[in-house]
């Protein structure tokens, strides 16, 4: 990002992380951190193993080395569920949202997690159930507000456009409330008005909402503007970890990944 920013403490540690699909090697000794309130990209060509070290951190994909420490907890397996609970968020590089449901029902799944009212309360929609609801929704609405989505409420997500379906999308992580959101390429797709709204959209996320990011992201030019600092990976592997400015100018990056400097 533009400016230097400070800090607090290490929220997720990713220690000698090796993850294999049979003789295929998605990641091999993987070291970096993601600190509380930064904006965290990851890097890389394709077939860099990115969404390989997302799905290992939210526990989807379980290393066969290696650890992750979240919040002072050292782990080396998580499933998903138990990874939302920790407030931990995802998106996906293919869309996976409800096409038949509205916007705001969309967003609405994203506060699953925060029920706490029994079957039998949803099942008669009264009481308790009622009051959690209606508290519920007024958290999404706050997040449609923020989303500025509010004329697509009520719209079907299969009849809107791809950039909008990617703010609905991110609606329904910010909805789980998420102390860290991960984002699968947010931007993939987009066209250049799209992207703006979409980095704006993160940029306060971070600074509004507190919620720490990392990211994977394609475009080298949102990438460098957005983060804070950059961990590049190259077939698995780690070739640089630091802010924008020094991971520009690592040689091992340019020659594998950014090209030939002016």
């Amino acid at each position: 990002m533009s400016t230097q920013r400070t800090f607090g403490e290490i929220l997720l540690k990713v220690e000698d992380v090796h993850l294999s699909f049979g003789g295929v090697k998605a990641l091999t000794n993987v070291n970096f951190d993601i600190r509380k309130g930064e904006i965290r990209a990851i890097i890389g060509p394709n077939g860099a193993g990115k969404s390989s070290m997302l799905n290992v951190i939210n526990g989807f994909y379980h290393p066969q080395q290696g650890a992750i420490t979240y919040k002072g907890v050292t782990r080396s397996q998580m499933k998903p569920h138990e990874a939302a609970r920790q407030g931990i968020a995802r998106t996906f590089q293919n869309i996976a949202l409800f096409k038949g449901m509205s916007t705001l029902d969309n967003i609405m799944t994203g506060r699953l997690l925060h029920m706490k009212s029994g079957l039998l309360s949803q099942a008669l929609y009264w009481g308790k159930y009622l009051r959690e609801e209606v508290a519920h929704r007024e958290k999404v609405e706050e997040i449609i507000d923020f989303l500025e989505i509010q004329a697509i409420r009520k719209t079907p997500v299969g009849r809107l456009p791809y950039g909008l379906q990617k703010r609905v999308e991110l609606g329904r992580a910010l909805a789980a409330e998420p102390e860290l959101l991960l984002l699968d390429e947010p931007m993939a797709g987009m066209n250049v008005e799209e992207k703006e709204d979409m980095s704006r959209f993160i940029i306060e996320t971070n600074d509004q909402l507190g919620t720490t990011i990392a990211l994977i992201e394609h475009d080298m030019g949102v990438v460098m503007d957005l983060s804070d600092r950059l961990v590049v990976l190259d077939y698995g592997r780690q070739l640089a970890d630091g802010e924008p400015d020094e991971v520009r100018n690592n040689q091992a990056v340019i020659d594998a990944y950014l090209g030939v400097t002016e």
